[in-house]
């Protein structure tokens, strides 16, 4: 490998930490049209590798790299030597021969392929959906999107489409997925707009195996500083904060996996094997419930949390969570019954926040009551508050059961049921960040009552029932 500087067409230096210190304008230049930055990490992906394995490894190194620059591809040979001079190590890059070409036209196919990677790069809310473009599971990082996030995970096995709003849609539902692909949305909670990419799963026929679903923002989400978090003694904070974005990609992959053995798409499969998917699934969905509760948690122990308060309809947020909770109950012939008229009920309060406790209440309530079973919610006012009550017919509990309902990581001794221990004490923790209380009455044998009470609008209250 003997290339000298008057042969080469350019040369370059980096330093320890692979970073290009000096180049001359043909490797500048394309540094520069490569995203990177002189000096800085060199930005050529393969020249980049043989920098790093030179420098590691202590090797002189002779090979051809290609790079794209704009409209045409680059190929060059390129010779690097690592170097350690007065403590400082890195390598001497010469370049012997430098060749540009345009690039080919792109097929559709290619394009196509080339906009899929971009749209899962850049998702905001992707999901694994059935051949009926159910949901199966949700992937969402964006705060904008949990209220839309959190209807979708407790609406699995409804169709998608329920929990965005299309724009400007004059087919008739339900629509073919390829009139959705492409089509505009917008979602409860978010004021961007969003495009839909779906992505048919399956041979021969597109979709025999369901289909991936990625909503795409019009723009990024203004960030703002979070605060600052005092650590939890029983609970390490990164578990939510950094933990639970890299564990829900590829806990999300495996339940949908598993979701398409269990229900027999890619092929024919015993029985037996069938249950062992529908195992792997459930215990994928309570890893991703947990994940959700450990990061809820990390948001109500933080100093100075508060919710915004806002005038909210109870009525209305129980029929929104009866109605996200609807095909769990009809799994467990479980009846739903608000008592009652369906006069508003005004309070002070946070949609969302009030939306999430309902949830966790009303599905503790399906969980627990026997099969067959009805579980009521009644709304009342009465002085300064307004109350929303889930009552049960499971199997109640004991006061001491109930001194200890809302405690951190409480399960009262269900190791099987597959909760948290979170969820009550979440609860109770925005209940009182609202301004009420979240209560608890009950006899064993007899199932549970719990009330949630929320400020009341002194102005419209609704009578007492």
């Amino acid at each position: 490998m003997a290339s000298s500087k008057k042969t080469a067409l350019a040369h370059a230096r980096t330093d320890g930490e692979d970073r290009l210190i000096e180049a001359d304008e043909l490797l500048a230049g394309l540094q520069v049209r490569c995203g990177g930055e002189l000096p800085g990490t060199v930005a050529i992906p393969e020249l980049l590798a043989l920098v790093r394995k030179s420098r590691q490894y202590g090797l002189r190194l002779a090979r051809l790299v290609g790079a794209l620059d704009g409209d045409e591809r680059v190929e060059a040979w390129v010779e690097i030597a690592p170097y350690s001079q007065n403590g400082q190590t890195g390598c001497d890059i010469a370049v012997a021969s430098w060749q540009a070409s345009p690039l080919p036209p792109e097929s559709d196919q290619v394009a196509a392929r080339r906009r899929l990677e971009i749209d899962r790069a850049t998702a905001e809310l992707s999901a694994r959906l059935d051949p009926g473009q159910r949901l199966l599971t949700v992937e969402a990082d964006a705060a904008d999107l949990r209220e839309a996030a959190t209807a979708m995970r407790a609406g699995i096995g409804k169709p998608w489409t329920q929990f965005v709003e299309l724009v400007q849609n004059n087919h008739r539902q339900p629509m073919h997925w390829r009139l959705l692909d492409g089509a505009r949305c917008t979602v409860t909670g978010s004021q961007r707009e969003w495009t839909v990419s779906l992505v048919p799963l399956g041979r021969p026929m597109a979709g025999s195996a369901g289909f991936e679903l990625y909503l795409v923002a019009d723009r990024p989400l203004i960030r703002v500083k979070a605060a600052q978090v005092a650590p939890s003694p029983l609970v390490d904070r990164r578990i939510g904060r950094e933990l639970s974005p890299v564990l829900r990609k590829p806990i999300a992959r495996i339940i949908a996996n598993a979701e398409t053995i269990r229900s027999r798409l890619a092929g024919p499969l015993g029985d037996e094997y069938s249950q062992y998917a529908a195992d792997i699934a459930s215990a994928g969905q309570h890893l991703l419930s947990l994940l959700d509760d450990l990061a809820d948690l990390e948001v109500v122990e933080s100093e100075g949390f508060s919710t915004a308060p806002d005038r909210i309809d109870l009525m209305d947020i129980v029929k929104r969570a009866t109605g996200i909770l609807g095909v769990r109950a009809r799994e467990r012939q479980i009846t739903l019954e608000i008592e009652g008229g369906t006069a508003p009920v005004l309070a002070i309060g946070e949609f969302r926040r009030a939306l999430q406790v309902l949830l966790n209440l009303i599905g503790n309530a399906i969980h627990y009551s026997p099969k067959g079973s009805t579980v009521s919610i009644s709304l009342s006012s009465a002085g300064s508050e307004s109350f929303a009550t889930v009552a049960d017919s499971g199997p109640g509990l004991s006061r001491e059961q109930q001194d200890a309902v809302f405690r951190k990581f409480e399960r009262l001794g269900r190791s099987g049921d597959g909760g948290s221990g979170l969820g009550l004490y979440i609860s109770r923790k925005l209940a009182l960040a609202m301004g009420g209380d979240l209560t608890v009455s009950s006899k064993e044998g007899e199932g549970a009552r719990f009330t949630l009470a929320l400020p009341a609008l002194e102005d419209r209250r609704t009578k007492p029932r």
